[in-house]
């Protein structure tokens, strides 16, 4: 389990983690010691005051050129400011990321800071103990700037670990040109959704996508839309998996129709990408993905995005309240084994100063929504032509970030749910019903106990 494989590297890697923790000795001090606490509190100033020294090592999976350009001009400033510091910087695919650092936690190759793919990998590391608390390092950037849910997404035990560089969340993507010629509102409901997408879906064009590929996490995602909407989730209060209550249930016939009547069949094999690409070059007329469809569609068929517009998530019926059913925040983190965590936080400190932080928020506009509250109303972020452009959309997204959390996060953060969302069971569920015909209630089931197994397994 993933917590031996920590402890194994803690016993191999002991002093550096001491070195990595930091804090002071408690003493049984008496009031004679007042001279010794003011001498140690001196020599604590004067250390943070001195000049950073030292090399770390930052993995990060912007891999796309603005982004990856972004942020190694911000390492190059802050190298240049402080000349004893060396960043080497390693970028690596997201899947590729999360593989190295899980065989990292038996070789000890492992980096001193990192990004992580959203809160749920956070947990991951968090269960892995390889990451060490950050609370002093928010509090000099400002707690309050940040989403209450987002801090809360990467706490434990009162201990923060993870602070987000960036958020955004899932919303309902539509084209405003094949609405209008159809007579057709915006969709409110669920079933609304689907009667739209069944008319949309003639002469090569598809209402909508449902994709199945047990590499990715689209199924479990367009479930949980479902499942929320109806006010349950996909864990239950004990943390256990839930796809055999009459919430589930009903999702799953849900996208099982929505598959058979309104998308293309070889979605059964699409991952995240595969899908999006349908969106992006105008096969379908709807889909669910966060701010990062509009650059996508700007890259891929530039001619149809003036159409493009997003509305909150469909609804039981339209007298219930606007919910948020995912909002995702990609997160800095510094790890225990960090020679020099001095030197990571202050690094994540620079990344988010103002004029660094728009440039890098500014590499993927709409995309990429500011984490602080702050740039979220500043003018320099602000004057943007896309976002100008996109300001209904923003204002639609940046919502359900604030009211939303990570799939599963609805009872806290936990490795439940980051395994709900990695495993790819309820992918297998929903390829084993199409494919083999197999019984919805006999696959969720099935599906259910694989989920419940898989906790007690990697889950001490």
């Amino acid at each position: 389990m993933k917590k031996a494989l920590a402890s194994l590297l803690a016993a191999g890697m002991a002093a550096s983690l001491l070195a990595g923790c930091g804090g002071s000795s408690s003493t049984a001090a008496s009031t004679a010691d007042t001279s010794t606490a003011a001498s140690t509190e001196a020599s604590s100033t004067a250390e943070s005051d001195a000049p950073l020294e030292g090399e770390i090592t930052f993995w990060h999976s912007f891999t796309q050129g603005a982004r990856m350009e972004a942020v190694q001009k911000a390492a190059d400033k802050f190298m240049e400011a402080n000349p004893g510091v060396k960043i080497n910087i390693e970028t690596y695919s997201w899947g590729d990321f999360n593989t190295k650092w899980n065989a990292g936690l038996t070789t000890g190759d492992l980096p001193d800071m990192s990004t992580a793919q959203g809160t749920g990998e956070v947990v991951e590391m968090m269960n892995a103990d390889v990451l060490t608390p950050i609370d002093d390092m928010v509090d000099d950037i400002g707690r309050d700037r940040f989403s209450a849910n987002a801090l809360a997404d990467m706490t434990s035990d009162g201990a923060t670990y993870g602070v987000p560089y960036y958020s955004h969340a899932q919303v309902m993507w539509y084209r405003t040109d094949l609405l209008e010629a159809a007579g057709l509102e915006v969709p409110k409901t669920w079933d609304e959704f689907y009667d739209a997408a069944v008319t949309l879906t003639k002469d090569g064009q598809y209402g909508a996508a449902f994709s199945c590929s047990p590499n990715d996490l689209l199924s479990t995602r367009y479930l949980n839309y479902y499942v929320v909407s109806a006010g349950s989730s996909l864990l239950n209060d004990d943390l256990t998996a839930n796809l055999t209550s009459k919430e589930a249930i009903d999702g799953i016939n849900f996208w099982l129709k929505v598959y058979k009547n309104c998308s293309p069949a070889e979605t059964i094999n699409y991952t995240v990408n595969d899908h999006a690409t349908l969106f992006y070059q105008g096969k379908t007329a709807f889909d669910f993905n966060s701010g990062f469809m509009i650059g996508g569609v700007q890259n891929n068929t530039p001619e149809i995005a003036q159409y493009v517009r997003c509305a909150p998530l469909p609804r039981m019926t339209d007298s219930d309240p606007i919910y948020s059913a995912e909002a995702s925040h990609i997160p800095l983190v510094v790890w225990k084994n960090a020679k020099h965590p001095e030197i990571c936080k202050a690094f994540i400190e620079y990344l988010y100063d103002t004029d660094n932080y728009v440039e890098f928020i500014h590499s993927v506009p709409v995309g990429m929504l500011p984490s602080l509250k702050d740039i979220a109303t500043n003018a320099d972020y602000l004057n943007n032509d896309t976002i100008k452009e996109y300001s209904d959309c923003v204002d639609v997204i940046q919502t359900a970030v604030d009211e939303g959390h990570a799939i599963g996060f609805e009872h806290g953060p936990s490795a439940q749910a980051s395994y709900l969302t990695s495993q790819g069971v309820i992918e297998e569920m929903f390829q084993d019903i199409i494919t083999n015909g197999t019984d919805v209630e006999t696959a969720a089931k099935a599906a259910e106990d694989k989920l419940n197994d898989i906790f007690d397994t990697m889950i001490s």
